[in-house]
């Protein structure tokens, strides 16, 4: 793979001091992990995002989910109106470090994965998110 794959954004979030900020998307959305999946779902809709950073008390990246993922998991038998984010990002897949050259994030994106990956800064907090172009 090469960076000529990652779509090349503007970032309106702070900006960052490595390399990464030309391929980068803002971060979007960012919710609490103790939400209920009903209300993500409500967020995603009002705000027309088809993914949401999750974090800790501490404003910390825990996870990222997608639409798609929230549909599958309410509407899957497991559902009840008590489940949480945190209960569903335990396996929300790699992130990248905002001090990540353009080669370290290269080979940190999976090979055919086109979904978003978070850049996180030194404290956790998500400052971006990266994604193959289709």
């Amino acid at each position: 793979m090469t960076m000529g794959q990652l779509q090349a954004r503007s970032v309106s979030a702070r900006p960052l001091h490595g390399t990464l900020v030309g391929v980068m998307d803002a971060a979007g959305p960012q919710v609490w992990y103790d939400m209920t999946v009903e209300v993500a779902l409500s967020v995603m809709a009002a705000s027309g995002a088809e993914h949401l950073v999750v974090c800790d008390e501490d404003a910390r990246w825990v996870g990222l989910v997608t639409r798609a993922r929230l549909t599958a998991v309410r509407d899957s038998s497991e559902y009840t109106d008590r489940l949480r984010l945190g209960d569903i990002t335990g396996d929300s897949g790699p992130f990248i470090s905002a001090l990540a050259t353009k080669g370290e994030a290269e080979d940190a994106m999976p090979h055919g994965r086109l979904g978003p990956v978070p850049v996180v800064d030194e404290d956790g907090s998500a400052l971006g998110i990266l994604a193959l172009s289709r």
